[in-house]
């Protein structure tokens, strides 16, 4: 409702001692003055700008006679103050303009502005008058008053000695004798036919009073703690007529405020509690409505800590009321009780360092223009003496602070209730909650707002549903679109009165003292009255509300004297020529619109239904408004001034099924009547003969007139309903939404048969529930389950100033109050009390049609978590537990699984008993989400297995859901399962395994691609110095970090139970050919690949069907078939003599695997850097026969060795991409040779051939891959299949030159002999594609039959695999490139004859120390 904003503003007051401070403040009835009392001063300041006036100052001599003034009440016209003193005088002034000045303060503006054209009433209103004080009348009563309350004419005052005056505010008391308050009857109740007890006893006296216009009568306080309201039974005012009733509970009250809109009285208590009691309408005794008290929940050490109540104040549209306590501190409530705000914790009571403040006392406050500003006299206690003392030096001299709020439009325009924006008013601004209008979209209707269209015709009520914002427009984001309201409108027309948005958030007319404005969102731009004269004659009375393009609202016109309704249309200028005007008879008090009706509630008690429609004559476009309907409601309304708002709604006690005439169902049903917090209902009256639309002209519709008023709540402050109609979302939309302050909310919800099945008579047909929320609400999105609301931030700045800084004290002393947007979901309260009320067919109805909202999940798991937390921590046994009934209800939702996990998950362990008792043992959960796929939801569940069983059971469960990860590729769970694994294992509780701490220092953050080859360096290689550099030939013990890792504790039966797993999985992707996955698989959990494939070359890794392996792989790659060419012309580069760099260094990284589930939650893990040296054979491709290699080798290694000449690292992706592309452009560049190359259009039409025929790059990168991997573990024939897929003769070369050169298994060579003949076969039926490429290999062929024959197997050699060459990784940085790419280049050139085993290059390299230069190495080698 009420909102602080920002700082406090200091008004100071004129320097005098200290005894002159003023300690008290009162507004005037208009709130435009204010008087200020000090103990010999008077002084009254103007509103805006926030001015002294005049101050009037006692003379010493009198000043002792009077004793110090005390306090003051203004005359309702505010023409005279009255003052009370110490010793019992009452001092009358008047205020007279002052003779010579009539304005104390002007405003100045530029020459030529616009302001200075001379309008009527214009400087009045900008301009503070100058005003004179004159003391008329001096009173003297005799006993020291106590309390003054101005009632119409007269000033009742209360005095010391018991008596009550009356007096005439000419200072007369007209003959009438003062009241004893002894002889006044008081009882409990009104009936107890005038026999009360008298206060019997002589000391009793009115310590506070103030008089209820609506209740015609005074709450007092006695000064011995009871309270009381006295009432005249008649006119007359006198002892005879005069009768009390009390409450018998209440002995410590000290102070009291009255609400005339709701009845209400607020007595504050010692106990610093406030207790808000109303007077029951038939007996008329006072019935406790709410207290409101700080609860220990949010303030828990508040116990006797605030003193009693000092002051009550209602604001003055009597929605909140401000409570200051003796001990210092603010608090903000609603009408019925909600809290707004309290000063006493947060950044307002401690600083940001922690230590407490002391809370500011407040000596007396006043409410400001509209509740805008409230004006505070501080007082500083003094027991608190050095902070006294400091604040004194720092606020020099005496000052009033201003407190400003920004409030919630409802408060004064509750027809804004059917709208689902969040509206704010403040002084000079408005806040709203939709976004830019610009770029509002629209979920809910297919067609983008119609209405955006300036000045289009139709009506949104013509598709019988209105549109409504998008909920990201609505939610959004926390910050409010601030609209600064039009500053040439403020000035005349200072304070806003009442602010209205349109339906679709994009235009908002607000209206102040006089006339109204209006603002466009979309343009940006405000649109006032061109003639001022019409703005200032009108004064708008009830209100305005939006209609379409049309703003309707309720005036009074000064010129004319007279109450009309008037209709403006948004597009036309602001004219009253362009405005339809209807008179009415009585002034209208409220008003709103319902679809195409207006109704109006007047001062004479009678509610009006308009009709309204769009009219086009001519240019002009207006709406014409007719009368359908008049309802005297003066029966039931005591004063028209209760009633708090009216609405049409659609609601009715029936839900539309029962009806004779379904199609009424959505009409203007029943009136919503809000009378001081009771919410009354007038339905239709449908007992009568019902006559159908189509007999009468629907012009002349006759409407059926209304039953009498039924109450339907108490406590109401505002009420929520649409006009909308949604088949799915009936439940929501039909429903009536209350706010009831304190106690929450309710929701009267319709309640609909199954299947439209025939409801049971004896049940109704709508229920009211009621919920709590945690925010106030604002506005309610009905079909979005939500609540908006805002709420009160604050911002400490006192780390800004040191204590003692004098410097902008109140800034440091107050936060700095900032409004913030927030919403609620309410949709699990309403399920929750449908299920306690046993109607889980309609909570189930009702949660169907909501579950396609983005947050149902978490509605159930908020349902299942607080019903949890209530049972399970209850202290009785409950006798009829809720929780059963919650899961169940649950478990028709496909999401019920996840609710139980994660709301399970976020409850303490000690609860999980009882939460499984009644959802279902874990481990059956367990398997119903392996059974429908959620591995994730499985594996929160494991969590809870591992806590709630055994280890054997959860290492049972962990191994069925890690295999199922791994048969689904989920990599990241596949991880988590193998480090939980672990974790059972070696006895942790789920406890990350150490993570390796030896780190490659310039290793690329997210690179992990080079992690696993089989032979590593022990060290890095930046920091191990060249003497000590020596290689380490780990083959069946890789020593990545993983391997590392496993190598640690490869005892540990855990670990070796991962393993037998992990290679199954790797020998059941072998089998069924799925080389893609496999890779996936080694790339993504650090599988040791090539160890694992040199154990199983035999078994596992051996292709038993070459064609079906090479169909495989076309289709998991999308490989396209090769394609014999139209033109089959012999081509030079078909024997691949020529063909140039194309293949360099396109692809040594798993990074194509890694790629496909990206996850950066692997270690940075050292890595190996094998990789480099085992891609030259299969692309330096030059033929074998060639005589050049020696200078080949010397031409393209030059560039590479001054590229990598200032790197250190090789394991990063982005240098060998760069490097590939920096060969790929100099290659032909480089060598003598090749400098000269013409192609024919016959070899550019090959080469396009064969560019259609390579599948897609990332194919191709991780294809080589995997042939440089079953190169290094020697599955030659899976190589030989990849070199086919790829038709690179040199791949197929190199393998054969390698199966004749070394010892190689007899049984493979047979294989690879047997699947190539299979594949040559397959080629001339069914591709012929590929028989041009089998024609360049078949010498190779040839060759390899002769040695199956054979047999040659030499013993010279240790079995070496191509490939297998040790890195160098030296210190020096320019060798990282060069001699890794000679490594491996001997083997394929040195055309079989010498072959350098390993052990013999592990030799070589040990003896030469030094960094040797590309010369000397080739030389080494060959």
């Amino acid at each position: 409702m009420y909102f602080l904003s920002g700082w406090p503003k200091r008004l100071l007051c004129p320097l005098g001692s200290p005894a002159e401070a003023p300690f008290h403040v009162q507004s005037d009835p208009q709130r435009a003055f204010f008087a200020v009392l000090a103990p010999a001063r008077l002084s009254i300041w103007y509103s805006r700008p926030s001015v002294l006036i005049v101050t009037y100052k006692e003379p010493t001599k009198s000043s002792t006679q009077f004793g110090s003034y005390k306090q003051t009440e203004w005359r309702p016209d505010s023409t005279m103050i009255a003052v009370s003193t110490a010793h019992g005088y009452i001092l009358f002034f008047h205020i007279t303009s002052a003779r010579g000045e009539k304005y104390l303060y002007e405003p100045v503006y530029p020459k030529g502005s616009p302001q200075m054209k001379g309008t009527p009433h214009f400087k009045e209103e900008q301009c503070a008058p100058a005003l004179n004080l004159e003391m008329r009348k001096i009173l003297d009563l005799q006993a020291p008053v106590t309390s003054l309350q101005s009632v119409s004419e007269d000033l009742l005052v209360a005095t010391s000695d018991g008596l009550l005056h009356l007096i005439h505010w000419e200072g007369m008391t007209n003959g009438r004798k003062a009241i004893n308050l002894c002889t006044v009857p008081f009882s409990v109740d009104l009936q107890s036919s005038r026999v009360g007890s008298f206060l019997g006893f002589a000391d009793v006296y009115i310590r506070d009073m103030e008089y209820c216009a609506t209740l015609d009568g005074f709450a007092v306080v006695f000064n011995d703690g009871k309270v009381g309201f006295i009432t005249p039974v008649s006119s007359r005012f006198t002892a005879e007529q005069l009768h009390g009733v009390w409450p018998q509970d209440v002995v410590d009250g000290t102070c009291v405020a009255v609400n005339n809109k709701y009845r209400l009285m607020a007595f504050g208590c010692a106990s610093g509690s406030v207790q808000v009691y109303t007077i029951d309408n038939t007996t008329g005794a006072m019935l406790l409505s709410h207290k409101l008290e700080l609860t220990a929940k949010q303030y828990p050490d508040i116990w006797n800590k605030t003193g009693a109540v000092k002051l009550v104040r209602w604001s003055p549209d009597n929605s909140v009321v401000i409570v200051t306590w003796e001990y210092g501190g603010l608090s903000l409530w609603s009408v019925f009780g909600a809290q707004l705000i309290c000063t006493l914790g947060g950044d307002f009571a401690y600083r940001s360092d922690g230590t407490k403040k002391d809370p500011l006392k407040i000596n007396s406050m006043s409410w400001g223009a509209e509740g805008y500003h409230l004006w505070v006299i501080s007082g500083f206690g003094s027991q608190h003496n050095e902070i006294e003392s400091d604040f004194r030096s720092i606020i020099k001299q005496p000052s009033i602070l201003l407190f400003q709020f920004i409030k919630s439009v409802l408060t004064v325009n509750p027809c804004m209730s059917n709208q689902e924006q969040v509206l704010l008013q403040g002084e000079d601004r408005l806040y709203l909650n939709c976004g830019e209008a610009s770029q509002t979209q629209n979920p809910r209707s297919s067609s983008a707002h119609s209405q955006h269209k300036l000045g289009q015709d139709r009506s949104p009520f013509a598709d019988g549903g209105l549109e409504s914002q998008s909920l990201s427009t609505l939610l959004g984001h926390r910050h409010w679109h601030v609209v600064q309201i039009s500053s040439t409108y403020l000035e005349s027309n200072w304070p806003i009165r009442f602010s209205a948005i349109d339906y679709l958030g994009q235009n908002i007319a607000v209206v102040g003292k006089f006339g109204f404005a209006h603002y466009s969102l979309l343009t940006k731009k405000w649109k006032l009255f061109g003639n001022i004269t019409q703005e200032q004659n009108m004064i708008v009375t009830g209100g305005l509300a939006w209609w379409n393009d049309f703003m309707v609202l309720a005036c009074y016109n000064m010129s004319d004297h007279q109450e009309e309704l008037r209709v403006y249309l948004r597009t036309s200028n602001l004219d009253n020529a362009f405005a339809h005007v209807t008179k009415t008879q009585a002034e209208t008090l409220l008003l709103s619109v319902f679809r195409d009706m207006i109704i109006v509630f007047r001062a004479d008690c009678s509610i009006c239904l308009y009709s309204i429609e769009r009219k086009s004559d001519g240019p002009n476009t207006t709406a014409g408004i007719q009368v359908l309907q008049e309802v005297s409601m003066s029966r039931y309304i005591p004063h028209p001034f209760l009633v708090v708002s009216v609405t049409l709604t659609s609601v009715s006690t029936e839900n539309g099924i029962t009806l004779k005439m379904p199609q009424q169902a959505r009409d203007a049903e029943s009136i919503m009547l809000n009378l001081a917090g009771q919410l009354i209902m007038m339905q239709r009256d449908r007992s009568g003969p019902q006559i159908r639309e189509k007999d009468s002209n629907p012009n002349q519709r006759k409407l059926l007139p209304f039953c009498p008023p039924v109450v339907l709540a108490q406590s109401v402050e505002n009420v929520w309903t649409t006009c909308r109609a949604n088949k799915q979302k009936r439940h929501l939309l039909e429903a009536l939404w209350l706010s009831c302050g304190g106690a929450g909310m309710k929701v009267w919800l319709p309640l609909f048969p199954r299947d439209h099945r025939k409801p049971h008579s004896f049940l109704s047909q709508r229920i009211m529930l009621p919920f709590h929320i945690n925010i106030y609400p604002l506005a309610v999105l009905f079909e979005d389950a939500l609540v908006l609301g805002a709420v009160n931030d604050t911002l400490p700045y006192d780390s800004l100033y040191t204590r003692n800084s004098a410097r902008e004290q109140l800034e440091v002393y107050f936060p700095f109050c900032v409004v913030e947007r927030t919403s609620q979901i309410y949709l699990h309260h309403i399920l929750r009390q449908l299920l306690v009320r046993n109607l889980g067919e309609q909570a189930l109805l009702l949660a169907q049609s909501c579950a396609a909202l983005p947050y149902f999940p978490h509605v159930l798991e908020l349902m299942l978590h607080e019903v949890l937390e209530e049972e399970a921590t209850s202290r009785e046994p409950i006798p009829d537990p809720l929780l059963p009934t919650v899961a169940k209800f649950i478990t028709e939702f496909p999401l019920f699984l996840q609710t139980v996990v994660h709301c399970a998950r976020k409850t303490e362990y000690a609860l999980w008993n009882y939460l499984f008792a009644a959802v279902g043992n874990p481990k059956d959960l367990f398997e119903e989400c392996l059974m429908a796929q959620d591995l994730d939801t499985a594996a929160s569940y494991l969590i809870i297995l591992q806590n709630m069983e055994v280890p054997a059971v959860s290492r049972q469960h962990a191994t069925l859901l890690f295999n199922t990860a791994l048969e689904q590729g989920k990599w990241d769970l596949c991880r988590h399962m193998i480090r939980f694994l672990k974790a059972i294992g070696s006895g942790e509780s789920e406890t990350p395994p150490s993570t390796p701490t030896a780190q490659e220092p310039s290793s690329s953050g997210g690179f992990e691609f080079f992690r696993n080859r089989s032979i590593s360096l022990s060290q890095s290689a930046e920091n191990v110095p060249p003497s000590k550099f020596s290689l380490q030939k780990t083959l069946s013990m890789p020593s990545g970090p993983s391997g590392k890792r496993w190598s640690k504790d490869s005892d540990c039966a855990e670990n070796m139970y991962i393993d037998m797993m992990l290679w199954r999985h790797a020998r059941r992707l072998l089998e069924d050919v799925r080389l893609k996955d496999l890779g996936c698989f080694a790339a993504q959990l650090g599988f040791e690949l090539i160890s694992w494939l040199c154990k199983e070359r035999t078994r596992a890794a051996r292709v038993d069907n070459f064609v079906v392996a090479l169909k495989r792989l076309h289709k998991d790659f999308l490989w396209p078939f090769p394609i014999i060419p139209a033109s089959s012309i012999s081509s030079p580069f078909k024997n691949g003599k020529y063909r140039t760099g194309e293949q360099l260094l396109k692809s040594q990284s798993a990074e194509p695997f890694l790629n496909l589930e990206i996850d950066a939650g692997i270690p940075n893990i050292q890595r190996s850097q094998s990789w480099l040296g085992n891609i030259g054979p299969t692309h330096h491709e030059v033929d074998t026969a060639s005589s050049q290699g020696p200078q080949m080798q010397d031409a393209f290694l030059s560039p590479l060795s001054n590229k990598a000449g200032d790197e250190c690292s090789i394991g990063s992706a982005t240098d060998l991409t760069e490097s590939s592309s920096m060969v790929d452009g100099d290659w032909t560049m480089v060598d003598e040779n090749f400098s000269t190359l013409s192609l024919t259009q016959s070899e550019l039409e090959h080469i396009s051939m064969e560019l259609a025929s390579k599948g897609p790059h990332k194919s191709q990168v991780q294809l080589r891959y995997l042939l440089h991997i079953f190169m290094e573990a020697g599955c030659l024939d899976w190589c030989i299949v990849i070199g086919l897929i790829l038709r690179e003769s040199s791949i197929i070369n190199q393998i054969l030159v390698i199966t004749q050169s070394s010892e190689v298994d007899g049984e493979m060579l047979q294989n690879i002999k047997t699947g190539l003949h299979a594949v040559d076969r397959w080629a001339s039926t069914d591709c012929p594609g590929y028989k041009p490429f089998l024609n360049i290999i078949k010498p190779q062929l040839q060759k390899l039959s002769e040695i199956t024959e054979e047999q040659v197997q030499p013993d010279a050699f240790q079995p070496v695999t191509a490939g297998k060459t040790p890195e160098q990784t030296s210190p020096r940085a320019e060798e990282s490139r060069s001699s890794s790419s000679h490594g491996s280049i001997p083997q394929g050139e040195l055309t079989g004859t010498s072959v350098v085993s390993r052990k013999e290059e592990d030799m070589t390299r040990a003896q030469e120390e030094e960094p040797f230069q590309d010369g000397t190495y080739d030389c080494s080698v060959s």
